[in-house]
């Protein structure tokens, strides 16, 4: 029997949404649980990394510069950042790909920033317009940073390292934003509509993991990390499609869809009677489907999900 793992939003996502009949019918007979939330809790469900954890720098690096380089060392996100300050502080507003970055940008900003973390003992390049990363020595101590999704609109200082290990990646990011305010392609950035490049956002540290894996053969998600860990377990790892054919046995990483009506539509209402279907939330809402709860007849329909 073909197993399919759909990895959701939040159930809020889909607040004012009505399920259809077929779907509020095979909701309303399936099992249901609760588990942790969060992100890493979801993922950690479905992709079992050795040792535990989810160093997200490593995983894209295998995507983009593959295995054998992604092996030396740790690794940690540096992503060029736009920080908007306001009378209550700063806000992070777009990181990597939400900047709108290009291999120009990359030619004019990368060179100023190098030598900074060059005298700092760690290497920064960016293989990826959008994904840029500091090599750091095996071992190296880091604190605990917030990734992206976490901090998106947010003030930064809610989001910045704590501790000693802190300090020194505090004092980086001060004199990265110094060099990058005095620069000039920030002009040209913004005389073209976009917005200015004044800080790197640092996230996802540590190293390769020694193995992955999961109870499916393949991976879809557009997820660089996710894909990364795919590719390290050696499964098929594919991009998100427009929709999936039936009786498939896949996890699909549907997190960073945002039309919720879209998603129920497009995929939920499709998963129902195509074998054993896992729906995985991020707030921990969980219903497992299958063929055989068709004979729970005294089992109402159920009318939402659950907020």
């Amino acid at each position: 029997m073909a197993r399919l793992t759909l990895l959701l939003p939040a159930t809020a996502r889909f607040a004012g949404h009505p399920l259809p009949p077929a779907l509020a019918q095979a909701l309303g007979r399936a099992d249901r649980g609760q588990s942790d939330a969060g992100e890493s809790a979801q993922l950690a469900r479905h992709l079992t990394l050795l040792p535990l954890g989810w160093p997200a720098a490593a995983l894209t690096r295998l995507l983009d510069a593959g295995e054998d380089d992604a092996r030396q060392g740790a690794w940690l996100r540096a992503d060029p950042a736009h920080v908007r300050p306001d009378i209550n502080g700063a806000r992070l507003l777009g990181v990597g790909a939400t900047v709108g970055m290009d291999q120009a940008d990359v030619d004019a900003l990368l060179p100023a920033l190098r030598p900074l973390f060059g005298d700092a003992g760690v290497q920064l390049d960016a293989p990826h317009p959008a994904r840029w990363y500091l090599r750091l020595s095996a071992g190296t101590p880091m604190p605990m940073f917030s990734s992206p999704d976490e901090a998106l609109g947010d003030d930064v200082f809610d989001h910045a390292p704590r501790g000693e290990a802190a300090r020194r990646w505090r004092a980086l990011e001060s004199e990265v934003q110094i060099t990058l305010h005095n620069h000039p392609h920030n002009a040209a950035r913004l005389a073209s509509g976009r917005v200015p490049i004044n800080s790197l956002w640092f996230w996802g540290g540590g190293a390769l993991p020694d193995a992955v894996s999961t109870t499916h053969p393949t991976v879809f998600s557009d997820d660089p990390a996710v894909r990364g860990a795919a590719r390290l377990g050696k499964l098929q790892d594919m991009p998100l499609p427009a929709s999936l054919e039936s009786e498939v046995d896949a996890l699909v990483d549907l997190r960073g869809q945002r039309d919720g009506r879209g998603l129920i539509e497009r995929w939920l209402l499709p998963a129902v009677g195509s074998g054993e279907v896992t729906l995985d939330f991020a707030d921990g809402v969980m219903f497992t489907l299958r063929p055989g709860q068709r004979w729970r007849l005294w089992r109402r329909p159920l009318s939402a999900l659950p907020a």
